[in-house]
């Protein structure tokens, strides 16, 4: 079987010990494959009740603990996890699944071909997931929107992202959809006369209305869950309602702000 960099991947049959390098996915598997997760990282908070063993984050996971525990194989992505992890797994002769999701087309296929390859049981989430997304209508009007990340320094989502085609397909364009990077710094000065909302998630840093739209003075804010926008995985069924009705009622940040926290900071 070949991953979706196209790397041949040689199991002896269904893995029966898997680790998780990657949040979405390790929700993912423990929703479909139950009881086949022996780890997954620090940041892996879905299902809330999961019990396993935890090994570092998805940038810095404890490769020696890993390779210790065994497992039949270990489930990364290519944009989360750092290449020279997945090439010492392999070294070490630890199977790897790499998937690279940057569409929501993209998650569905990527995510039913891991299933296949797990042997998954319980997959009716991801039928529900195609199902709902496939019936979403485009619409007639579309808003320009900028969607931070983080802060000090700002950077935004870019080019060639998931998250970019969820919120296209809500109807919201990202504004820097023609970045030469998918995730770059981002002067606000620069782009902020050319959208008309500003999207901001609660992670990977944790906007809130406190922090956050005091920087974008007299915009319309939106603050949405990270999950729903980023997480491809059960996340997928709930999120076109999620975040459709967090983008429905943007708030209107204050038009002037503290000169310490508006747009210049970091």
């Amino acid at each position: 079987m070949r991953d979706d960099l196209g790397t041949e991947v040689e199991l002896d049959g269904p893995p029966g010990r898997v680790i998780s390098l990657v949040p979405s996915l390790t929700e993912a598997v423990a929703v479909s494959a139950p009881g086949i997760l022996v780890g997954a990282t620090e940041w892996c908070t879905h299902p809330a009740d999961l019990d396993v063993p935890r090994f570092g984050g998805t940038k810095n996971p404890d490769v020696a603990g890993i390779v210790a525990a065994a497992p039949d194989l270990v489930v990364m992505n290519e944009e989360e996890n750092k290449p020279e992890h997945v090439a010492e797994l392999r070294a070490a002769g630890i199977p790897v699944w790499v998937t690279d999701i940057r569409t929501v087309e993209g998650a569905l296929t990527s995510l039913n071909r891991l299933l296949d390859a797990l042997a998954a049981p319980d997959r009716a989430w991801l039928d529900r997931a195609r199902e709902v997304w496939n019936r979403i209508e485009p619409p007639e009007s579309r808003r320009t929107a900028l969607v931070p990340i983080w802060r000090r320094p700002w950077m935004a989502v870019g080019s060639d992202t998931y998250t970019g085609d969820v919120l296209r397909r809500l109807g919201v364009d990202n504004v820097l959809a023609d970045s030469p990077e998918r995730y770059p710094r981002v002067d606000l000065d620069d782009v902020l006369h050319d959208v008309d909302l500003v999207v901001l998630p609660d992670e990977p840093y944790r906007f809130t209305p406190g922090d956050g739209p005091e920087a974008f003075p007299g915009r319309s804010c939106a603050l949405v869950s990270g999950r729903h926008l980023t997480w491809y995985g059960p996340a997928m069924v709930e999120a076109p309602a999620v975040l459709g009705a967090a983008l429905a009622a943007p708030t209107m940040s204050p038009a002037t702000v503290d000169p310490s926290s508006a747009v210049h900071d970091g």
